[in-house]
């Protein structure tokens, strides 16, 4: 068989639902759990979700040590155990909050550290399989899946796991958070069983030689394509991320929302999110075949269509109540969706650029350019409104600053994506002889 089938991609796409649902549990329930139950301070676990991406800035040398390997699904599975074992012990950790304070804060820093290697390992390299044994044609289509299914694991997850916990209770938290941890990894490795022995690479090129992890972080760097890429993959994901914190305390403070209604407006937004990967990934894959040059153009209407949908948002802080409020976060909502899954399709069409045997490093360069942006955005963002409000005496003016800033940066990234893959990148044969 040459290349993945729809149904491999589906199943690696629940890999990729094992890892969301164990990410909910350790940087949202938990979040909530130290803050409301165990009255812990929120930069606590705020700390402790930036120290996880901190982490994962060894992503490319989890992707070089599958390149070098020539099996990705070891690390896939042994990524998988770590994130498994670290939402464990911060399990832990969380319970030991109460009784023992500095011996949990301990335990918590150790679980958080599994975490990040965890999430780098396993998803770096299953996104440089799918890039790997995935077809041009399906590639935006198999993006859209596995988001869509992490975006179906995280939700099912937080729905059951929600229920399950109720009444609070330190034991149903260990016996809830043991389920979801032993699922996430039984459910990997069923998944990716077999996959990667069956198919076959598809053409990229020729293979590259073995270097080592200096040389091969070197030879990315010096890919122009790559470099564009990174600070791409940085400023919009600055910009995605920055509205985390900001979009409901919006909706409450300029609009008063309730938090029912608030929380609605964020399902809402999901489903614009929704709506925008499905477009991509049948669009992608029907009518541009998953080419380089296409997704860069879905890419481009994302950033730009996100930066509209923020200037309205930012408009709709200085007009308050009476504003359609809904439309325009559906409309973000949606326009994040197109950015996302062609951004993966744009990373998966660059990852072999060069020629075989340097995906898993290009991947978790673009990787560690994301967790660091993820990072900082969210914290950003709400220092961002805090100062606003704090300088301007009023709600309106500060998101009207923050939003503003947002947009900007969309435009910014699909200034740069417009520049993306416009000529083929020489391979590392070609570009020595």
């Amino acid at each position: 068989m040459t290349g993945l089938s729809w149904f491999s991609i589906a199943r690696l796409g629940l890999v990729q639902a094992s890892l969301g649902a164990i990410v909910m549990l350790v940087t949202s329930l938990l979040n909530r759990v130290m803050v409301v139950e165990y009255a812990l301070p929120a930069a606590i676990p705020a700390a402790l979700v930036g120290f996880h991406y901190a982490i994962q800035l060894s992503r490319p040398r989890f992707g070089h040590g599958s390149d070098g390997g020539g099996r990705r699904t070891p690390w896939i599975i042994g990524g998988m155990g770590t994130l498994a074992i670290g939402g464990l012990m911060a399990t832990n950790a969380t319970l030991m909050a109460a009784g023992l304070p500095v011996a949990a804060l301990l335990l918590a820093i150790l679980a958080y550290a599994f975490i990040g290697a965890g999430v780098g390992a396993c998803g770096t390299n299953l996104l440089a399989l799918i890039a790997t044994l995935t077809a041009e044609r399906r590639r935006p289509a198999a993006a859209a899946l596995t988001w869509i299914l992490m975006i179906v694991g995280i939700v099912v997850t937080a729905g059951v796991a929600g229920s399950l916990l109720d009444p609070f209770s330190p034991e149903r938290l260990a016996m809830v958070a043991g389920g979801v941890v032993s699922a996430a990894f039984l459910l990997t490795l069923v998944a990716a069983a077999g996959i990667e022995a069956r198919a076959t690479p598809v053409d990229t090129g020729p293979a590259l030689p073995e270097v080592p992890f200096r040389a091969a972080i070197a030879e990315t760097l010096a890919d122009p394509d790559a470099r564009r890429f990174s600070v791409f993959v940085f400023t919009a994901m600055l910009a995605y991320s920055m509205q985390d914190m900001v979009l409901e305390p919006f909706a409450g403070l300029a609009f008063g929302y309730t938090p029912g209604e608030s929380t609605s407006l964020s399902s809402l937004q999901h489903m614009g999110v929704l709506f925008g990967m499905l477009l991509v990934g049948i669009g992608g894959s029907a009518f541009s075949g998953g080419r380089a040059s296409a997704m860069r153009v879905w890419v481009t209407l994302g950033c730009i269509g996100s930066a509209l949908a923020l200037g309205l948002l930012a408009a709709g802080a200085m007009i308050g109540p009476g504003f359609p409020l809904k439309p325009a976060v559906m409309l973000l909502g949606f326009c994040n969706g197109v950015f996302a899954v062609s951004a993966i399709g744009a990373m998966m069409s660059l990852a072999g650029a060069t020629g075989r045997g340097r995906e898993g490093v290009r991947m978790g360069l673009w990787g560690a350019a994301q967790a660091i942006a993820f990072g900082i955005g969210g914290f950003i963002g709400a220092v961002g409104v805090d100062i606003g409000r704090h300088l301007m005496g009023a709600d309106g003016p500060a998101f009207f600053l923050v939003f503003s800033v947002e947009a900007l940066l969309f435009l910014a990234a699909a200034s740069i994506a417009i520049t993306l893959d416009r000529a083929p990148t020489p391979t590392l044969k070609e570009a020595r002889a």
